[in-house]
């Protein structure tokens, strides 16, 4: 087997401990509860994306988990383009978190980030034991992705600050249940301490001549 290369230049790594899962943020909010939506969601959009420069510091991947929203002939930059456009209710959203060319991507057709999708296989080829759960909405996608996540033994994190739903009574509800439920940590993500969360990469050390 090719040593990885260690010297990752600035890319996604090969391998981490640790995964920070982006759950739906790319995300044009065409339906009722769009407008309420984003009141919440921007602010954790933008608390996301510094977590996410800090992230990418200590070399943890990015991943977005985004919904299909049925399209399912499209592919996630023809979604990123569409959430973009000027009539688009989330294109702060969008712009807030527009992906990185080396970022992961999984599109998911239902709620879980797990279902029917190639996540399960992307997070055991980067060998993560961790998953920091971030987007929208905390009662729905990330509560439904987070609780997939613990029954395949996944350590929890979902920062309280870096995810929304339609309600402050829906947020609270469903960071309450994955904190009680799945045992998650919800600090907020000024209190991670990513350094020490993170592992180095699976490389072999080169042997000195």
């Amino acid at each position: 087997m090719p040593e990885l290369n260690c010297n990752l230049h600035g890319n996604a790594p090969d391998k981490s401990s640790v995964a920070l899962l982006v759950i739906d943020m790319i995300n044009d909010l065409d339906f009722p509860e769009g407008p309420e939506l984003l009141r919440y969601a921007l602010p954790a959009a933008r608390r996301i994306a510094s977590l996410k420069r800090l992230a990418r510091e200590q070399n943890i991947p990015a991943i977005y988990v985004n919904d299909n929203f049925g399209r399912w002939r499209s592919n996630f930059n023809t979604q990123i383009e569409h959430c973009l456009e000027d009539t688009s209710i989330g294109r702060p959203l969008t712009q807030e978190l527009r992906p990185q060319e080396d970022d992961y991507f999984v599109l998911k057709p239902k709620h879980s980030g797990f279902f029917s999708t190639t996540l399960d296989i992307l997070l055991d080829y980067l060998e993560a034991k961790t998953v920091i759960i971030t987007g929208i909405a905390t009662n729905i996608c990330v509560l439904f992705t987070a609780n997939d996540a613990y029954m395949r033994d996944f350590k929890i994190i979902v920062p309280h600050d870096c995810v929304a739903a339609n309600t402050e009574d829906e947020n609270s509800y469903g960071l309450d249940q994955m904190r009680r439920i799945l045992k998650a940590d919800i600090r907020p993500s000024t209190e991670l301490s990513l350094a020490q969360m993170s592992t180095e990469a699976s490389c072999r050390p080169q042997i000195q001549e």
